[in-house]
């Protein structure tokens, strides 16, 4: 792929994709080592591209190098660590899960307003300006993506 190009998906998708990093996997620096390899990897010429679908493989090139590392990461854990790193791996894995769900279950917009709202931690106002909808369908939004959440993740455990 030509540098260039790889740039400009770079400047445009780096910072959403190093949100989603740092979420799983609550490192700065892993974070940006995985942003950094799927970048990398796109200049070696590792991957084609379609048009129109760079911003979905990016952000499941993140997530799923992400939970690859956390994987990983379980497997070197020293047994006497066990039991602490199983509690914050089952709470790695429920987050992994949710934004999973959200990635191929929600709408477009309700994707962008579950990201704005839990990712990057806007209030409701200023999500309803950036999309320019009301307070009230941003509250009716949200309302709606937990109780699918929940629904999705109730029936999930039974």
């Amino acid at each position: 792929m030509e540098r260039e190009v790889v740039r400009q998906l770079f400047m445009q998708h780096y910072a959403r994709m190093h949100r989603v990093a740092r979420t799983l996997l609550y490192d700065v620096q892993e974070s940006e080592d995985v942003c950094q390899d799927i970048f990398e990897s796109l200049l070696r010429g590792e991957t084609i591209l379609v048009p129109g679908t760079e911003e979905r493989y990016l952000m499941t090139s993140v997530r799923n190098r992400c939970l690859k590392r956390l994987r990983h990461k379980a497997v070197e854990k020293a047994p006497s660590l066990l039991p602490l790193w199983e509690s914050a791996s089952e709470e790695d894995e429920r987050m992994a899960d949710i934004v999973e769900f959200v990635v191929s279950h929600l709408s477009e917009q309700d994707r962008r307003i579950f990201a704005l709202r839990f990712t990057e931690g806007y209030s409701y106002e200023e999500i309803a300006a950036k999309e320019g909808i009301s307070r009230v369908a941003v509250w009716k939004h949200l309302s709606g993506i937990i109780a699918s959440v929940k629904q999705h993740f109730n029936q999930k455990s039974l």
